[in-house]
């Protein structure tokens, strides 16, 4: 190369490593998250809208956005919402922009694992596919590509790493500029035995105080325990307020506001606070467009909290909302997940302090005749729950019928050492019962089974399942906690031809319900129905544990404490036999069909019994049966 070259070369290198420093001391674009999306963001086709991003559609989302942006002096913004009201969108809006207007690393957290790989594939890939200036900046994925996996997308000048709150490594790496946190009520109160996992999680922003990010989603859970309504506590607590178009009184929507006419929730309206005038639900996008958001509190002017409900939301309207809460009201469960997902408010439950067996003993029915021989009409579908002992089996049978109001049929307790085929032999026997009906369809089977495979006998219960899964008798093991489902939503993967697959519950998820409908004294949905004479230590068993709050690393959670001395196999097998009907649930069964079917049927003619229990007992030499039905 000749010294001209030479010298050229030099220059030309000179040249853009000079322009390469001045790009790097060129402070950002004032561009903000609200004005990236609805530039370059589109929704893809598995959207219910898809096409371009309008942030017009959601226009309270623009300042929750833009406290996300670069030139905002927020570092910390906290939405606890309703559902159908866009926060997630909002927080795939934010990533995008950090990922194409402003690099850095970025953190998103999701509850687990699972859920990391669910909404890469579901969220995260479509976001960068749909996203010309996403996709231009990250590499195709490929199966020797490091840079592009399911949870990690590296792009020029930062990468988005993505991990679940359950994995306390993938919480203490590599710092952070961006963090994204959702659905944080759904959190594990203890990362791997290493702390809060949000706080572990904010701890990795630290070095980038001043210039970071910090974004917090969730609908809430139970007041007093929920992450986000902390959060929202500790923030200037900023609601929306939107004008009358009668008035021009600007408000935030509440519940107390929605009214509809006598039997017909679908035509609610909302009426404002001011003048009374109706508001209509064509109304509301108007007024949507006119809103403001309104600090409520003081705040550290480093956080801003939003709360958002369903109120707002264009995708679901008042009508909507109202028919749900009057099919919710009356069950405490389902009012529990229509105050957080429609009001997007902490449920607070009155109603947790205990029970006492005597008043529920005292609210017993008299069957005549008894239930074993022919059904409660209201009875549609039956699940049995079962708990395993060294020396025992307990059995619960429980028809369900509509709004799962239910009626414990029997309980059975098959007295036999249960590591032996004898007394296996005779649960086989007793699980293929067949209960009559007062109409005209064919004596009910037993559709589903929940037997617990936990303590001493979980190999004899996996095989037994394992011999049956055709006849639905699921082996189960609960599993404590928040957040945790009645039913996997996933089918458990098979380990062994010769066993079961083992399905985990929610056991928590479970009593809480359960315990709230106890107290259903009316009838009607969720209420729960016995036989008047029920012996009493199968009350006390139902109520043997009771919900105390308790803190871990600061953080609050609910943990069901046994009363000392009190056998609670009778709370065990009623949370089992709820768990076979979600079981029931996930393989595609409708609670409503079945209970229409029955009731369109005629009365039978001549209805008599089952067959007896101790008629089937009496095959089985070598195990004694006690029942709690008197």
């Amino acid at each position: 190369m000749t010294d001209l070259a030479q010298a050229t070369l030099a220059e030309l290198t000179a040249e853009l490593v000079d322009a390469a420093w001045r790009r790097g001391l060129r402070p950002e674009l004032q561009l903000t998250v609200t004005e990236w999306a609805d530039a370059n963001r589109t929704l893809p086709g598995t959207n219910a809208e898809p096409g371009p991003w309008r942030t017009a559609r959601v226009p309270y989302l623009a300042e929750i956005m833009d406290c996300l942006s670069t030139a905002s002096p927020v570092e910390r913004v906290v939405l606890m919402k309703g559902a159908q009201t866009g926060g997630t969108e909002a927080g795939l809006n934010a990533i995008g922009y950090w990922v194409a207007h402003a690099p850095g690393l970025i953190l998103a957290v999701w509850p687990s694992i699972d859920m990391v790989r669910r909404n890469s594939r579901t969220r995260i890939e479509p976001l960068i596919e749909g996203t010309p200036a996403l996709r231009s900046r990250i590499a195709p994925a490929r199966s020797k590509d490091p840079g592009n996996t399911v949870g990690l997308k590296e792009f020029p000048g930062g990468a988005l790493i993505m991990t679940g709150a359950n994995s306390a490594t993938g919480l203490r790496s590599t710092p952070a500029r961006y963090l994204v946190l959702d659905e944080v009520d759904a959190f594990p109160a203890d990362a791997d035995g290493e702390g809060d996992p949000v706080a572990l999680a904010v701890q990795r922003t630290v070095t980038f105080r001043g210039r970071r990010k910090i974004f917090l989603i969730s609908t809430p859970t139970e007041a007093g325990v929920s992450r986000i309504e902390k959060a929202y506590a500790e923030s200037d607590q900023r609601r929306y307020f939107v004008p009358c178009p009668h008035c021009g009184t600007h408000q935030a929507l509440s519940w107390r506001g929605v009214t509809w006419p006598e039997g017909e929730p679908r035509k609610a309206f909302y009426a404002c606070e001011a003048c009374g005038g109706v508001i209509e639900e064509a109304d509301k996008p108007a007024m949507l467009a006119k809103g403001e958001w309104r600090p409520t509190a003081q705040g550290d002017g480093l956080t801003a909290g939003f709360h958002l409900s369903a109120l707002y939301s264009p995708f679901e309207s008042w009508g909507e909302i109202a028919a749900d809460f009057l099919t919710s009201k009356r069950d405490p469960a389902r009012l529990k997940t229509w105050t957080n997902l429609k009001l997007g408010e902490a449920y607070e439950d009155r109603d947790m302090a205990p029970l006492a067996p005597d008043s529920l003993a005292s609210r017993g029915i008299a069957c005549d005749p008894a239930w074993t021989e022919l059904l409660p009409e209201g009875v549609a579908v039956i699940t049995a729950g079962v708990d395993t002992q060294d020396d025992r089996i307990e059995v619960e049978f429980v028809g369900w019928g509509r709004g799962e109001a239910s009626w414990s049929l029997d309980y059975d307790i098959l007295h036999g050492d249960t590591s032996r085929p004898e007394v296996w032999a005779a649960l086989d026997r007793l699980l293929a019962r067949r209960f009559r009906h007062q109409k005209a369809v064919p004596d009910l089977p037993i559709l589903a089974v929940a037997i617990d495979s936990g303590g001493h006998r979980t190999d004899q219960v996996m095989r037994f399942s394992a011999e049956r899964l055709n006849r639905r008798i699921w082996a189960i093991k609960g599993r404590g906690g928040p957040g945790v489902p009645p039913w996997p939503k996933r089918p458990p993967k098979l380990r062994s031809a010769s066993l079961a697959p083992v399905h985990i519950v929610g056991v928590d998820t479970l009593k809480h319900g359960l315990l709230s409908r106890l107290r259903i004294v009316d009838g009607g949905p969720g209420a729960c129905h016995w036989p008047a004479e029920r012996d009493y230590h199968w009350f006390t068993g139902l109520v043997a544990e009771r919900p105390v709050r308790r803190y871990t690393r600061g953080v609050a959670r609910i943990e069901w404490v046994p009363d000392p001395g009190v056998r609670n196999e009778p709370l065990d097998c009623r949370v089992y036999a709820t768990a076979a009907l979600h079981g029931l649930y996930a393989a595609g069964m409708s609670l409503a069909e079945m209970v229409g079917k029955v009731e369109g049927a005629e009365v039978r003619a001549g209805a008599v019994g089952a067959e007896p229990a101790g008629e089937v007992m009496r095959r089985a030499p070598a195990v004694v049966r006690s029942s709690w039905v008197g």
